[in-house]
């Protein structure tokens, strides 16, 4: 047996380590996990909200910091060594587009979409399909029944935006379909206004072709998928459906033939025309109806003025973006449409000087028209002088 001595340092000794070890518990939440080397492992299984709940001292801060000191302890061989360690400005890809220099190829996305996705679940299966075409109306209230009936006419393959210039965009959800369509609202502004901001070719560049259209058509003999069937038959970067009635209807062009699938050239008025191969008796289409191939939109967005918003005047110069564009230019007669002529946009400007809000609105197409055709002649004098002055320059004999 033990001596009644022993028996007291025993029990002395126990009392001091249950009394040590009850500090040393209480005082836990205040140490800093800096100073443990615990397992990576361990921490993305710790609920950090349910630990700065309880230990409430403890702040969320110290909590990442340890986590990230304790992931630093990995075997360096882990890391890419120099000069493509993260956050290095090393990495310099001239390639990339402007201003992504810095960052690795790979992880650089310079396009994008119009797709809608969730807001859970994996990312990889968001889209069930993704639509090949897109099609924009620029659209007030008062026609969403023509809209309604027209957008029957276009297949699931598309993508629907709308632009509405009369601020009523929540009013549409009356229709099924508004529930998938995007929708964007900026009061008193054109489709082309629209289309220069939001149908960027990088964001629209997952789309084969793109229908940028007025709200006044009438669609009772047009079917989309009919339509792109003839395009691509006839390789056509840049179309517009027939027009009827003939009667309003300015141009030759673009009115409806009976006796033919697509037809590229017109016969118009003496004088009009200055080359059989040029606007407005070939390589042209209206801008009440466009429908642009992606690799024409890309050249003809860069090509609308940001303050030039009505467009008049495109329709003669698209050509400028189609190689061989009397061959590739043209309007389909087998899916026409008719332009009913509501002049609701023009409703939207402002009463001045005695004029009624339709007729500010008209002058300025006018206006517009002229400032886009003294800018174009302006841009392609300028650049053949600095072309023939290049040209001279490298054609001297060097002393």
């Amino acid at each position: 047996m033990r001596r009644p001595s022993q028996m007291m340092k025993l029990l002395v000794a126990s009392f001091f380590g249950v009394i040590v070890g009850f500090l040393m518990g209480i005082t836990f939440p205040t140490l800093t996990l800096t100073k443990m080397n615990l397992p990576s492992t361990l921490f993305p299984s710790i609920d950090l909200a349910y630990i700065e709940d309880k230990y409430s001292d403890l702040s969320r801060k110290r909590l990442f910091s340890s986590w990230s000191s304790t992931k630093s302890s990995k075997p360096k061989n882990d890391i890419p060594d120099p000069p493509y360690t993260y956050n290095d400005t090393k990495i310099w890809v001239p390639s990339n587009p402007r201003g992504a220099e810095r960052l690795p190829p790979d992880i650089v996305t310079p396009e994008s979409d119009l797709y809608l996705r969730r807001l859970w679940g994996d990312p990889n299966e968001d889209l069930k399909t993704k639509q090949r075409y897109l099609v924009t109306f620029t659209v007030g209230y008062g026609q969403r029944k023509n809209i309604d009936a027209a957008l029957k006419k276009f297949s699931d393959n598309f993508t629907i935006m709308l632009f509405h210039y009369d601020g009523r965009a929540s009013e549409w959800e009356e229709f099924e379909w508004s529930k998938r369509a995007i929708h964007v609202s900026i009061r008193k502004q054109t489709k082309w206004w629209y289309a220069k901001r939001f149908l960027h070719p990088d964001i629209v560049a997952p789309y084969d072709y793109i229908f940028i259209w007025d709200e006044d058509l009438g669609v009772e003999h047009f079917d989309s998928e009919k339509y792109l069937a003839v395009v691509k038959k006839h390789g056509l970067e840049i179309s517009q459906p027939g027009l009827e009635p003939y009667e309003g209807l300015t141009w030759e062009m673009t009115k409806k033939r009976d006796d033919t699938e697509v037809h590229k050239h017109a016969e118009e008025r003496n004088g009009w025309c200055s080359d059989p191969n040029l606007p407005p008796c070939a390589a042209f289409v209206e801008i009440m109806a466009p429908v642009f191939s992606r690799k024409a939109w890309r050249c003809v967005w860069h090509m609308i003025q940001n303050d030039l918003v009505h467009g008049w005047g495109l329709d003669f110069a698209v050509r400028k973006c189609v190689q061989n564009a009397h061959e590739n230019i043209g309007v389909v007669d087998a899916q026409w449409i008719i332009h009913q002529g509501v002049p609701s946009l023009g409703n939207q400007g402002q009463q001045e000087e005695g004029k009624q809000p339709w007729e500010g609105v008209r002058e300025r197409c006018r206006r517009e028209w002229t400032m886009f055709q003294d800018r174009l002649d302006e841009a392609e004098k300028a650049y053949f002088e600095a072309s023939a002055h290049n040209n001279s320059s490298s054609s001297r004999p060097h002393r």
